[in-house]
């Protein structure tokens, strides 16, 4: 306690105020930064997460999961891809590992398109935010994916960019 007190006597001209792991996790949703193995698996690449900037698979010397990134599956068509989902409802908070359809009336089995992998309540938007893959995601912004829920509710999210917050990094800066 000592220490804690210490600390935030030190800190006070700086507003210091301490987080937990939670707040880490919605600044970082917020911002669109992934987390490997929730926003991740082994299937996804560089260019499912739209990142391609940091990859040139024009490079005259081979690196390490080049050649894993040409094969038949890496580049089709129609990859899932990460994506940001903001909920029509800025209320309505998405189910992480939610399935998502474009046809919310399509018969079942309904074609699922792509799934929810971090969804957050932000106090900085007052809405919620929300990552997961959809089919051709990067090449669906503006369209809407609806989830269809087990209660029989079905929530609708725009496709969009999954930076959320300041998504030209002017704070960073002030």
């Amino acid at each position: 306690m000592h220490v804690w007190k210490a600390l935030f006597e030190q800190g006070e001209e700086f507003n210091l105020t301490p987080y937990g792991t939670e707040t880490m996790h919605i600044l970082r949703a917020e911002k669109g930064f992934i987390i490997a193995g929730q926003d991740t698996d082994g299937s996804v690449h560089p260019f499912d997460l739209g990142m391609s900037w940091a990859v040139s698979m024009q490079k005259p010397f081979s690196f390490i999961g080049k050649r894993g990134m040409q094969r038949e599956d890496c580049v089709r068509e129609n990859r899932k891809q990460l994506v940001g989902l903001k909920t029509l409802d800025p209320n309505a908070v998405l189910p992480e590992g939610a399935q998502g359809v474009l046809d919310p009336n399509a018969p079942i089995p309904m074609p699922m398109v792509g799934h929810v992998t971090s969804s957050y309540w932000s106090a900085n938007l007052n809405r919620s935010v929300a990552m997961g893959f959809v089919k051709g995601g990067l090449d669906k912004m503006g369209e809407t994916v609806f989830y269809p829920l087990a209660d029989g509710r079905v929530i609708e999210a725009e496709i969009c960019s999954p930076v959320f917050l300041d998504p030209k990094g002017e704070r960073q800066n002030v």
